[in-house]
């Protein structure tokens, strides 16, 4: 069964893949993997170890990062587009200490 989470680490690596123009092929050779085995995580039909994700990320010239999920909010303040002109905070802690976006 394909995830939704799968499926979205798929769509960024073919995006990635695409935008350096590169085939599925030369990913897989440069990743250390077959062909059908980077085809099946590019669809995300099929999850992939850490290390093979993180191949395949430095193939396509990509990071992989594991954060931790309560900073999650502030990871997605910073990549979100800010007007110039505004000067806010990425993120605010509450008064839990948990932070908020």
């Amino acid at each position: 069964m394909k995830s939704e989470t799968l499926a979205e680490i798929g769509g960024v690596l073919r995006a990635a893949r695409k935008r350096l123009g590169l085939t599925q092929e030369q990913v897989a050779e440069m990743a250390g993997i077959s062909r059908p085995r980077y085809r099946e995580i590019e669809t995300g039909s099929s999850a992939a170890r850490a290390t093979t994700l993180v191949n395949i990320a430095r193939a396509v010239s990509l990071e992989l990062m594991f954060i931790p999920q309560s900073m999650v909010p502030a990871v997605n303040a910073l990549l979100q587009p800010h007007d110039g002109d505004e000067d806010l905070p990425a993120f605010v802690p509450s008064s839990d200490g948990d932070a908020d976006a």
